[in-house]
């Protein structure tokens, strides 16, 4: 099977009555890509930033973005207030963050033993995507907002790339947690959030803040709960999306 990493540059390349059948793309970068005449039966899109300012997509001339995104609001109550401009109803974001979460919590308590750290296709379990919002709440809180020396909890868990971006992952344990030490790390985390959105006022959500990952570009208070929001949210999605799967493979076969 030929696969191409990083290294290879496609750029430009045309793929003429080309059997992709079952190829995958990670992380490609699929921008202005243009399919005509396409198979796409069962084929299957996950983009964190479809949403994204001026994004289009466009299926057989619909621009599908509004519609995709109508429906996740759907889906999950309260995404659609990860944008939240104000303190009061940023406190209604998280409180809904909050609830959607604990429900989850509950479904993976009740799942069979293991399922937690189950990994589906290659994705982080249960466990390390909660081990991730504690970096996430590290860095766009405690680093970016309270710009604290250290703000790293030793459970967070970063994607590949992050060293890349300078992350220190020393930091980090090496060492696998127990479900219950991830329960506590990200309660407390989740609680620091609700701690500051409770005190926060229109004023501090203006202060000027840095970028962790892109110093020179420009964030405020305000964007940086955003993106905690929106880590929140995408990875809420993530984790039903496995926890169905990993459901439906323990479901005995119907008689």
């Amino acid at each position: 099977m030929t696969r191409f990493s990083r290294s290879d540059d496609l750029r430009g390349a045309t793929f003429h009555d080309t059997n992709l059948t079952g190829a995958r793309f990670l992380g490609a970068d699929l921008t202005d890509v243009v399919m005509r005449g396409v198979e796409v039966r069962r084929t299957e899109i996950d983009s964190p930033w479809l949403a994204d300012e001026e994004n289009v997509v466009l299926v057989n001339g619909v621009d599908v973005v509004p519609l995709v995104e109508a429906e996740l609001d759907r889906r999950f109550p309260g995404r659609e207030d990860r944008r939240a401009p104000d303190p009061a109803s940023l406190r209604a974001a998280w409180a809904a963050v909050e609830g959607t979460w604990a429900a989850t919590l509950e479904r993976a308590t009740a799942m069979p033993a293991g399922a937690v750290d189950e990994s589906v296709d290659g994705e982080w379990s249960f466990a390390q995507t909660l081990r991730h919002l504690v970096l996430a709440t590290d860095v766009w809180l405690r680093r970016a907002i309270l710009e604290l020396e250290q703000p790293y909890h030793p459970l967070g868990i970063a994607n590949p790339e992050a060293e890349e971006d300078g992350l220190d992952v020393s930091v980090f344990t090496t060492e696998t947690p127990s479900y219950d030490e991830v329960l506590e790390a990200r309660a407390g985390r989740v609680a620091m959030v609700r701690d500051f959105i409770a005190t926060v006022t229109p004023e501090e959500l203006a202060v000027a803040r840095k970028n962790p990952w892109s110093p020179d570009h420009p964030e405020t208070t305000l964007s940086c709960l955003h993106v905690i929001l929106e880590e929140e949210w995408e990875h809420h999605r993530y984790a039903v999306r496995d926890l169905d799967t990993i459901a439906a493979r323990e479901r005995p076969p119907s008689a």
